[in-house]
């Protein structure tokens, strides 16, 4: 089941890539929260990174429904981009006016910048779980 695949592909990628290029954010004091934020979100009370994860996992379905089946120039250079502007946009025109946070030149590029770096890492573990190559019907 390749849709199993690409959702654990943007979950992982949101813990390895997404946070992992936080946590460099972090380290070289660019942004004042940690990374992955164990702190219990509402409505389950689950760790905000694992939520985040969740999250991830679902763009990581929709990008690999719209991509899988592109060529590996196209493919690779749109996950890219469309995992840098969706989940972005979404963050900064939805999320964050509804959790009361300010929204800047800086979140829009720091956004832009993780969640491109999360759409390489969705990705590098379609490709390597399989999931593109079960889309694309080619083994």
């Amino acid at each position: 089941m390749p849709w199993i695949k690409a959702f654990i592909s943007g979950f992982l990628a949101t813990l390895v890539f997404h946070q992992g290029l936080f946590a460099l954010f972090w380290m070289a004091g660019m942004t004042p929260a940690p990374p992955f934020n164990l702190s219990p979100v509402p409505p389950f009370g689950v760790p905000a990174v694992i939520s985040l994860g969740f999250f991830g996992g679902l763009w990581g379905l929709l990008l690999w429904a719209l991509l899988a089946r592109l060529a590996s120039p196209a493919f690779w250079g749109l996950m890219v981009l469309l995992g840098a502007i969706g989940p972005t946009a979404v963050a900064m025109l939805v999320v964050f006016p509804l959790k009361e946070i300010d929204v800047t030149a800086q979140t829009w590029v720091g956004g832009l910048v993780l969640n491109g770096f999360w759409g390489l890492g969705v990705a590098v573990f379609q490709t390597l779980l399989g999931a593109r190559r079960m889309a694309a019907g080619t083994r």
